[in-house]
């Protein structure tokens, strides 16, 4: 790295308060994400409709996401990724202030797929600025707690759902609303006190407006030195293909089972419980991702996505083989779901940090975006090839869904590199030369 260039120090940067905002400002779009995400299936319960339209509700929440995701990504790399907030935040606001007056079907998918889009284009330049923005001391730590936020989304979503559900739709979805203006204006005031990708616009080549960002936000920040941080290395060179391939395939595995048993279980199965079902899984998941997001700096991102993809197969094939016996109890189905979610939520963080940060700064978001609108786009038609499958041919399925994301997490074990353990975004993403270790 040329030691002229105003990014030089990114990395050994300490903890500042422009950290701290940013920290906020991304956990908060995180935590908005999910909780958009899963209002698809809650909304399932403010409508009477055949299952058919059940299944394109619950479908309409990953369709949307995928379309804002590849719309914003590649802006992203062209606009900057703070000018994409702003975007992104102007469609939250119209978004929920539409869905509370929505009192059909088609008013409901309309502000439903408005708020999607945003979310989509949310959650991948968040992902991408965390890794560009956060110096490298803090980065893992900092990314997994933000990340884990989706499951703080998603618990308070299915615990607002729980609280509400015997009240009148409208009060539903005003309260579903009303969330949502709440964290918007956590948003909006954060983003102001955060900078634009101070390695973005290096690559744009705009140094000036770069230099001009460090001093505004960074004038007294202290540098540590290069002897308390990990020692630079030289990443294996890996073809695009066996990248992309990888990442794929554990993000559509983690997409596709915890959606599917998730989000689509309650509203197929068991009616009653999609509310519990929503808030048991994300607290769950919330509580691991908070351990393991404490020590995120010092642990493996290859051994992690390894022990996550096994532990989560292993327990959906034996909630598969105890259905006579959970299906009796809702005591035990919860406690197997509590159990599959502690792997669900370490693979989740593992997963989308990896999938987001081995790419080069110029195409980052572009990439990202691409393997997360096939990942989640695959989603999409297991919703309605599972809607008239037996819970054990459901189970079964998801099984599987899991084993084919175990394979490619094994590859990666194998002949990937390690992203986590402190080791430089610039790094990983090939564009800085290193120590070969």
């Amino acid at each position: 790295m040329d030691p002229n260039l105003p990014s030089k120090n990114l990395d050994k940067f300490s903890w500042s308060k422009v950290h701290t905002f940013a920290f906020i400002a991304f956990s908060a779009g995180f935590f908005l994400e999910a909780y958009i995400f899963g209002m698809a299936s809650i909304a399932t319960g403010w409508v009477s409709v055949p299952k058919f339209l059940t299944s394109t509700l619950l479908a309409w929440a990953p369709l949307w996401l995928i379309i804002g995701i590849m719309v914003t990504g590649p802006l992203s790399d062209r606009l900057g990724r703070k000018t994409m907030f702003y975007i992104t935040m102007a469609l939250y606001g119209v978004g929920a202030v539409g869905l509370v007056f929505s009192g059909t079907y088609y008013l409901i998918l309309l502000f439903l797929a408005m708020m999607l889009f945003a979310a989509g284009g949310e959650m991948n330049t968040i992902m991408v600025a965390t890794h560009e923005i956060m110096p490298r001391k803090h980065r893992s730590k900092a990314f997994f707690l933000e990340l884990n936020f989706i499951n703080v989304g998603g618990f308070v979503l299915g615990l607002v759902g729980y609280l509400v559900q015997n009240q009148s739709v409208f009060f539903q979805r005003l309260m579903i609303g009303v969330t949502v203006l709440i964290v918007l204006v956590v948003l909006m005031y954060t983003r102001l006190k955060i900078p634009e990708s101070i390695r973005w616009l290096e690559k744009q080549g705009r140094l000036e407006d770069a230099d001009k960002e460090i001093k505004k936000y960074f004038g007294d920040i202290k540098i540590i030195s290069q002897d308390e941080l990990r020692p630079k290395i030289t990443v294996k060179k890996l073809p695009m293909w066996f990248k992309l391939l990888v990442v794929i395939l554990v993000a559509a595995a983690n997409t596709i089972g915890y959606g599917l048993m998730t989000y689509v279980l309650g509203p197929y199965y068991f009616p009653s419980q999609t509310a519990m079902i929503i808030l048991v899984t994300n607290l769950a998941e919330m509580l691991v991702g908070l351990v393991i997001g404490v020590f995120a700096d010092s642990l493996s991102r290859k051994l992690l996505l390894l022990i996550s993809f096994v532990g989560a197969t292993g327990f959906t094939f034996l909630i598969m083989g105890t259905i006579p016996m959970w299906s009796k109890s809702l005591t035990l189905f919860y406690s197997l779901l509590v159990l599959l979610n502690v792997f669900v939520g370490i693979s989740y963080l593992t997963e989308d940090a990896l999938k987001s940060e081995i790419w080069p700064t110029l195409k980052r978001g572009t990439i990202t975006a691409v393997a997360r609108f096939i990942s989640i786009g695959a989603y999409i038609p297991t919703i309605y090839l599972t809607s008239n499958f037996s819970i054990f041919q459901y189970t079964l399925f998801n099984g599987l869904v899991w084993a084919v994301g175990m394979v490619a997490a094994i590859l990666w074990f194998v002949k990937g590199y390690e992203t986590g353990k402190g080791i430089s975004v610039d790094e990983i993403s090939e564009e800085v030369e290193g120590t070969k270790v």
